[in-house]
């Protein structure tokens, strides 16, 4: 972005806007990623296709391409569910290939570096491993000679920043990742899946991977803490893996019996658009069954209304 012929990342004007009138003004410069104007329609990009890599592809350029998200030289952080001990058929983590699809996107679009982690549950190493997600990257990016601009590794507990969080309603400040708060972009990469706290786990709720110290004691209230987690560090792209989704048992699974081949993923500007639509479409629920998403439309932080959502199909 340009403004007075500076060029301005996220990071920069939000930390040098601060506070109250830094909120203001950011809501101003950057509506697409603060939140949907008033009356105005998102876009919902649904994409079906046998691949995980199509799928990405296909969802992401429904809505114009990468290149309408990711600028020549942004730092992107890429978010996928890292954080289970499990394997890409038991669905309880972002398909690795769906991942690389997205990270590939990003460096096509321009962007100098593109960095993948997450907060993991079960031990970090295992979960790297054995989702398959590490593999995949490391392979495209030697592969690829992109080495130095594609990188995934684990989070380092010294990274943790306290941040505060202005305007919060319920979470004053928080310890967040440092390189989340840092990026020009961050591109959010959930899996669809059953969760048992909190009904069902997508964009929302994916950014938990960013949060230090003890996330469990947001459950107790979750749709308001993932409003205000969102409000301090929004994502400039959603796209949720709706491949094989966990019906049940979520979010960690193990049993291939509790997933079902779904085929398809969800991708917008708007989080709150793009939980929407893929809880309606895979779990055949509304905002009303799913207190997080029903906060996040009624705090202003994306869509209020189902009628803003444009769906755009292939």
């Amino acid at each position: 972005m340009t403004t007075g012929g500076c060029r301005y990342s996220r990071r920069r004007f939000l930390q040098a806007a601060g506070g109250a009138a830094g909120a203001l003004a950011a809501s101003a410069l950057f509506p697409s990623i603060l939140r949907a104007e008033a009356g105005k329609t998102v876009d919902v990009g649904i994409a079906s296709a046998a691949s995980p890599t199509d799928r990405a592809r296909k969802a992401v350029a429904l809505l114009g391409g990468m290149k309408v998200f990711v600028s020549r030289g942004d730092v992107v952080v890429l978010k996928p569910n890292i954080g289970w001990d499990r394997t890409p058929e038991q669905a309880a983590n972002t398909d690795p290939e769906f991942v690389v699809a997205v990270a590939e996107m990003c460096l096509a679009a321009g962007a100098k570096e593109v960095r993948v982690f997450d907060r993991t549950c079960n031990d970090p190493r295992r979960c790297y491993v054995n989702s398959g997600i590490k593999d995949a990257v490391e392979r495209f990016a030697r592969k690829n000679r992109v080495e130095e601009a594609l990188r995934i590794y684990h989070v380092d507990d010294r990274k943790f920043i306290r941040t505060a969080i202005p305007n919060a309603s319920t979470i004053k400040e928080w310890e967040l990742y440092r390189d989340a708060l840092d990026a020009d972009k961050i591109v959010n990469l959930p899996i669809a899946k059953h969760h048992s706290l909190a009904g069902i786990t997508l964009g929302l709720k994916n950014m938990m991977g960013i949060m230090g110290g003890n996330r469990g004691q947001i459950h107790a209230r979750l749709s308001e803490c993932l409003v205000d987690i969102h409000r301090r560090v929004p994502v400039a792209l959603t796209v949720i893996d709706a491949g094989r989704v966990l019906l049940r048992n979520g979010p960690s699974g193990g049993n291939l019996a509790d997933v079902k081949s779904f085929g398809k993923a969800f991708a917008s500007r708007d989080v709150v658009a793009a939980d929407l639509v893929a809880a309606g479409q895979i779990f055949q629920r509304s905002a009303r069954d799913v207190p997080h998403i029903g906060k996040a439309m009624e705090s202003g932080l994306g869509i209020s209304s189902v009628a803003q959502i444009r769906r755009v199909e292939g």
